[in-house]
């Protein structure tokens, strides 16, 4: 999806460069392990579309949790990216040694609110993480206090095999970077901060003992040497915090911890004991909504078509369930519809914290457009709306923070109040905003008044664009666009036509045709009507190759930088991998075609192009299918990468993790993504369809259960024990030294990614309907008969 290493394009060739650091050596602080099994935040009530205090959910808590190998991992207060911790850890003292989570437990995630049918119902979790040695076990129930800025905490210690004596080991990385932090230690609390941003960890009883250091070769652990204390009551710079609980010689000892934000020290610790005194029973009670309290589970319930999206499901519709909790999770608190891309930064744990970092805790409107098209799919009439209010801030127009160019696109990654990160121009992120609109329209959700606004305000200025381009100037970016060529497409590495790219622009102009018609702007209208004629009319001539190196040589292909998809003239080199001629690069990009309605699933160009996507017997490096059995299931299931020649994931030949150290290696090679495998299930769905129509029918039952027992239920096999979809699975293929992988196992890329649960929500409302959620009915109108 996009590189950790900022990708950006050399202005005179258009070919992609990562941007490394000067030095590969080991940072000094990092960020945690992004695999989480666990994410968390309060659902808030909007106050007219918009989050503040004193609605139906009092005061607005802004407050995020991760939680990866049974580890509290980066929490966020203020806005969504905003760190203030990278881990908090128990470490045991046992008889054998000094023992931590994550590195000698093994760990289980659960909800710990739930139906009868074991489907969540709030993101409140009971995290388990059993010693190896069988010494111990601890347990953690871990949520947000809804109406405070605190994150909540009940720790039970058992001891099964001798004394243990616990340890919270705090690793703050305040004002979201790993060093000039202030921090402090003493019995009745752990406090660090940064600027105007503090946190304070409380207990329900004073520690044992508690100590502050500096962090030393980014080894929290040294603060506990030989499992004895060691430090002083104050530290500065990178630091860790450590706090001793009593030594449990058998039995169980349950704790209640509170960790609290504020502007400064009192603040922060004010908020602690307010949660602690309000307790872990009523506060837990209001995260969830229990009785008369406002919170996750009215969420659930207002989500009027959630008990028919998981009536498709096959696993009982407990991951249609989470996976709407996860999308709501991940909005913003401040700025309401900012829908970010997941809650973590990607191989976090080798990623250097010295200087701020998002991570994928970020906008782009492509992701962004997924997630508010599947809470539609579900009934949420509210979160997709605000969406689309939000989406002026992230519009570069002459208010635009640098921008002395073309306006109308959308800029490529922003923090969610809209300042900018990523400047690369791809078209599919300036159509996506319009077919939003569109389809709230057309739900009856988006009003005629307010959407002739937005088409003044937005959607003809996004609409222009795609039609005539420009010449950008902000940041490093200075090209001219010319539509439908791409600046960047959807993976952000590569400038040209491409078909997922030129579905997108197609369906966004004939959609702004609809809405500037009801604007009364029919000559605008009429523009983009036929703009988009033109570049359906040329979509094969530009993408479809007909002397490739593979199959049969006729196929769509990723990507062709010039008008000849028969040149074989290279694409840009990205991730550490090579550059390879335009025919020997396949993705399934071309599957959008059909999904928006430019093509019919039937096209023999489209069905003439999966045979090369699909093909397993080519060598590792140009393979793009790779099919799994998990135990204990009966079938295989499909599951596809990017697009074959991938450098984004893990190394093959080392095991390391994408761009460990600063540095790009020709070893790093991506995984398959869960996306695709919804993305098929969407053209399975669409081709049945097509099939029914033909015989003056409807899609049969037996026709949905084969689709749901293959795409729904492998998708449903990738999520984790918490029930998180990540970004990138485990294929099988290369050294895993870093993080011993199961095949079909999440990677340390990102978990969850909020595009992978929209994708699998989406498909089931489509099965719901037996139709294609996405699909745009004027385009299918116009060029798929």
């Amino acid at each position: 999806m996009r590189t950790l290493k900022t990708l950006i394009l050399a202005a005179s060739a258009l070919t992609a460069a990562v941007a490394t650091t000067a030095c590969a050596a080991e940072p000094a602080t990092t960020w945690a392990y992004s695999a989480k099994t666990a994410v968390g935040a309060s659902y808030e009530a909007y106050v007219d579309g918009t989050y503040k205090d004193g609605g139906r959910t009092g005061a607005v808590s802004k407050v995020w949790f991760s939680v990866a190998d049974g580890v509290l991992t980066e929490t966020m207060y203020g806005l969504i990216h905003e760190a203030q911790i990278k881990q908090m850890r128990v470490a045991v003292k046992t008889a054998d040694g000094l023992v931590v989570e994550g590195r000698d437990t093994t760990a289980k995630t659960e909800y710990l609110y739930t139906d009868k049918k074991g489907r969540p119902l709030s993101p409140a979790y009971k995290i388990t993480t059993t010693d190896k040695a069988g010494r111990f076990v601890i347990e953690k129930r871990i949520f947000t206090d809804p109406d405070r800025n605190a994150l909540f905490l009940r720790v039970t210690v058992k001891a099964l095999k001798g004394p243990v004596t616990p340890f919270l080991v705090l690793e703050p990385h305040m004002a979201n970077t790993g060093g000039n932090d202030v921090g402090s230690a003493g019995a009745q609390g752990l406090t660090a901060g940064e600027g105007k941003v503090y946190l304070t960890l409380r207990g329900d009883r004073p520690f044992a003992k508690a100590a502050a250091a500096r962090l030393e070769g980014n080894d929290a652990l040294k603060i506990l040497d030989g499992g004895v204390l060691e430090g002083a009551s104050e530290a500065k710079g990178a630091i860790v915090l450590a706090a001793q609980l009593p030594t449990l010689a058998a039995g169980e000892a349950t704790y209640d911890f509170a960790i609290g934000f504020g502007a400064d020290p009192g603040a922060s610790s004010q908020t602690a004991m307010a949660s602690l005194k309000t307790g872990y029973a009523e506060v837990l009670a209001r995260y969830n909504g229990e009785g008369e309290r406002v919170g996750w589970a009215d969420y659930i319930a207002s989500l009027s078509e959630l008990p028919r999206v998981a009536a498709q499901s096959a696993d009982g519709g407990k991951l249609a369930y989470a996976s709407a909790l996860m999308l709501k999770v991940q909005e913003d608190r401040t700025h309401a519809g900012a829908l970010i891309a997941s809650l973590s930064n990607p191989w976090g744990d080798t990623v250097d914290a010295a200087k701020p970092s998002t991570g994928y805790k970020a906008v782009w409107p492509r992701d962004f457009y997924q997630c508010a098209m599947a809470l539609a799919a579900l009934g949420d009439k509210e979160t997709p709306l605000a969406a689309f209010h939000y989406l002026p801030t992230v519009q570069v127009g002459p208010k635009t923070p640098g921008n002395k160019g073309a306006g109308g696109w959308f800029l490529q990654k922003t923090e969610v109040d809209g300042t900018p990160e990523w400047v690369g121009v791809q078209l599919d992120q300036t159509a996506m905003p319009i077919m939003l609109g569109w389809k709230l329209w057309k739900l009856g959700w988006l009003s005629e008044p307010d959407l002739k606004d937005y088409y003044a305000r937005m959607i003809k200025p996004a609409a222009d664009f795609l039609v005539d381009g420009g010449k950008v100037n902000i940041g490093w970016n200075h090209e001219t666009i010319v539509p439908p060529f791409t600046q960047q497409e959807r993976w952000e590495e590569q400038a040209g036509h491409s078909p997922s790219t030129t579905a997108a622009v197609i369906a966004g102009l004939v959609t702004a045709g609809d809405i500037a018609d009801l604007a009364g702007d029919k000559a605008s209208g009429d523009r983009y009507r036929a703009t988009a004629d033109a570049y359906s009319a040329k979509v094969e001539a530009r993408m479809f190759t007909t002397s490739g190196k593979f199959g049969d040589g006729s196929y769509f292909m990723r990507l062709n930088k010039n008008e000849d998809p028969n040149d074989k003239a290279p694409i840009g080199a990205a991730n550490g991998q090579i550059a390879p001629p335009e025919d020997e690069v396949v993705d399934g990009g071309f599957l959008e075609l059909v999904r928006y309605g430019v093509r019919r699933a039937d096209d023999s160009h489209i069905a003439g192009s999966l045979p090369e996507l699909d093909d397993t017997a080519r060598e590792d490096l140009y393979r793009v299918r790779y099919d799994f059995d998990f135990p204990g299931v009966k079938g295989e299931f499909p599951g596809w990468r990017r697009y074959d020649v991938d450098g984004y994931g893990e190394d093959a030949k080392t095991g390391g993790n994408y761009g460990e150290g600063g540095e790009m290696s020709p070893g790093q090679r991506g995984r398959v993504w869960p996306i695709f495998t919804g993305e098929r299930g969407h053209y399975e769905l669409a081709l049945a369809q097509e099939k029914a129509a033909a015989e003056k029918g409807k899609v049969g039952k037996g026709q949905i259960d084969a689709i749901r027992a293959r795409y729904v239920k492998a998708i449903e096999l990738f999520a984790n024990d918490g029930l998180l979809i990540p970004e990138q699975v485990w294929d099988g293929v290369g050294a895993d030294a870093r993080h011993p992988y199961v095949k079909g196992e999440g990677t340390d890329s990102a978990t969850p990614l909020a595009w992978s649960h929209a994708e699998y929500l989406k498909l089931l409302r489509s099965l719901a309907d037996r139709q294609v959620w996405d699909r745009y009915e004027p385009v299918a109108a116009r060029y798929a008969k």
